[in-house]
């Protein structure tokens, strides 16, 4: 779901940066071959992960939840030469897909996809990261996210993806539908950074939601 009137975030998104034609084709691959392509962030969600690693200075990301290796390949493209992507996920069904795409780009060699649960893989992974990129199952939006926030660097920021869920957190629990657990584990990561007096965050109505979060 978009919150902002389509003709504006196409305006928007004509007078911003935008991925390479190489993510445009990747994008255009997963929609035509693929189930589930809403899931993919779109040229304004790439724009603004690009923005915001070349406003930081980002060297290093760790993404959780690949899908086709769309916004892996949008954040690489604003990493410098020597920067390093590391992209988490459970299923390996789709990785040939994703390397197929991310090979014909220069900034491709810049990205690593490690299978495997992230509750496990996180704590594993050695040094710091400048940015976090949380899109992966929402029942552990919360897990990921404290286990994320150790491994920031002192300039470092979470950013989530989906926070609004299609307008669903607005709604009281006796309004979801009964297998609904998605919006009650996206509305805990809400009110957990909303509460938390050590963090420090910022949501955005651009897409379905993006909550910009650092350490305070």
């Amino acid at each position: 779901m978009n919150f902002i009137e389509p003709s504006i975030e196409q305006y928007a998104i004509t007078k911003s940066n935008r991925p390479s034609q190489v993510v445009r084709d990747l994008g255009e691959a997963t929609k035509e071959s693929v189930p589930m392509s809403m899931m993919l962030v779109g040229e304004m969600e790439g724009s603004l992960l690009g923005f915001l690693i070349r406003a930081l200075n980002v060297n290093r990301v760790l993404e959780v939840g690949t899908y086709t290796g769309y916004s892996a390949l949008c954040m690489a493209e604003n990493l410098p030469e020597a920067g390093e992507l590391i992209t988490l996920d459970i299923d390996d069904e789709l990785t040939e897909f994703s390397k197929k795409h991310w090979s014909q780009s220069s900034h491709g060699q810049k990205i690593s996809k490690l299978i495997g649960p992230a509750l496990e893989t996180i704590p594993k992974l050695e040094g710091e990261f400048d940015l976090v990129f949380i899109d992966a199952d929402k029942q552990n939006y919360l897990n990921y996210l404290k286990l994320c926030l150790p491994k920031l660097s002192d300039k470092g920021i979470i950013v989530v993806d989906n926070v609004l869920w299609s307008g669903n957190v607005l709604k009281s629990a006796s309004e979801l539908e009964a297998d609904d657990k998605s919006t009650e584990h996206i509305k805990a990561l809400n009110d957990y950074v909303s509460e938390s007096p050590s963090l420090y965050g910022t949501m955005l109505p651009i897409r379905d939601g993006i909550f910009l979060i650092s350490k305070i």
